[in-house]
């Protein structure tokens, strides 16, 4: 961990998540920094590649710092991306245009899952690590630096598709056909993730998020085989450091209302939720075991400044009273979205949030 950083001037964010009192709801967005700002577009442009710039510590830091020049977030977010952990096991990751993101090799037999194996983050993954130290020694305490990961199953889902997918067809036939090749797949992934959030962490990281992302497409027998078994590893296995260095550990999911439960008994201190489950039913399911993080739906931002109050609003009494709310979105932001509606939705969270907290005491 860097050495002599500053004392952070603003902890609401790790407060909420240790579900400890705050000021006000804090906020921050998954996908906070990225293509809705033109900073970040003339960035991109700047790096010539969207892998020139997620590889190049100095320009990574530069876009994870951004948001917070124009918004008054409560945590930084490092700007990466989920398949790095992949890449670096040598599937060879590559954005093709229009289509989204792309391995060379692809994951598709039992002979290429023995191949794989937990690579060297100090090498394999050195740009991410310098990156994440970069940026908490130029946020200078301002707000906490959240590190993150895909979860084993979602990371699983580009490694055996090569990519996006609509059904996701190749790994649900290797679930069903292979179960023991995808188990060794995603063990493998696992410990490949606990060791790249671990030094995530030991680089600057206060807080660590696994991203979930498409473990809602499995029947509820299947995630609880192939996606519920890893993350609870994680949650197990993650060192989180001690005392006011200790880490939270956040797993948000996509599709996981049907899951709380064993989420929250999964050890982790936050779990985050989409917009398909009032926060008021997660609370209640949750047994005030973990932190909520959430839940608007993305969407709002397209709607007007006084629709988006207004569905803060419903977000934030939705959770109700009492410590362990962050607000944040279901998912994450889209490219078109309006710079100035971030800032209407940041205020209100804060203006809200405020008159919530104070109705707490």
């Amino acid at each position: 961990m860097p050495d002599a950083l500053p004392p952070l001037k603003n902890d609401r964010f790790l407060r909420a998540i240790r579900r400890e009192t705050v000021d006000t709801t804090p906020v921050w967005l998954m996908r906070q920094a990225g293509r809705y700002l033109p900073e970040y577009r003339a960035t991109r442009a700047q790096a010539g590649s969207f892998m020139a710039l997620a590889t190049n510590p100095e320009l990574a830091c530069e876009v994870t710092l951004q948001p917070l020049r124009r918004f008054p977030l409560d945590a930084a977010i490092l700007f990466s991306d989920i398949l790095t952990v992949p890449d670096a096991m040598g599937l060879g990751l590559y954005f093709a245009d229009g289509e989204g993101p792309k391995f060379e090799r692809p994951v598709r037999s039992v002979a290429d899952v023995d191949k794989l194996a937990v690579p060297d983050i100090g090498s394999e993954l050195r740009y991410v690590t310098d990156a994440v130290s970069l940026i908490r020694r130029e946020l200078d305490g301002q707000v906490p630096l959240i590190g993150f990961s895909g979860s084993p199953w979602t990371l699983a889902c580009y490694m055996v598709e090569g990519g996006g997918s609509k059904d996701f067809s190749r790994i649900k036939a290797m679930a069903l056909n292979e179960p023991a090749a995808l188990h060794r797949l995603l063990s493998v992934t696992t410990d490949a993730v606990v060791a790249y959030l671990d030094a995530q962490r030991q680089a600057g990281a206060q807080a660590l998020q696994v991203f979930d992302t498409w473990g809602g497409v499995l029947a509820p027998h299947m995630y609880r085989e192939f996606s519920l078994r890893y993350l609870q590893r994680i949650a197990s296995e993650l060192p989180r450091g001690d005392g006011a260095d200790a880490a939270p550990l956040i797993l948000f999911g996509k599709g996981n209302a049907p899951y709380l439960e064993e989420l929250a008994a999964s050890g982790a201190e936050g779990i985050g939720v989409d917009w398909t489950v009032a926060l008021a039913d997660a609370r209640r399911r949750t047994g005030g075991k973990v932190a909520l993080q959430g839940n608007l739906d993305p969407t709002v931002l397209y709607a007007s400044p006084e629709g988006i109050r207004r569905e803060v609003g419903r977000v934030i009494d939705s959770f109700g009273a009492g410590p362990g709310h962050v607000f944040n979105l279901g998912h994450g932001m889209s490219p078109d979205m309006d710079p100035e509606h971030v800032a209407v939705l940041v205020e209100a969270v804060h203006a809200l949030g405020r008159g919530q907290a104070e109705r707490r005491d």
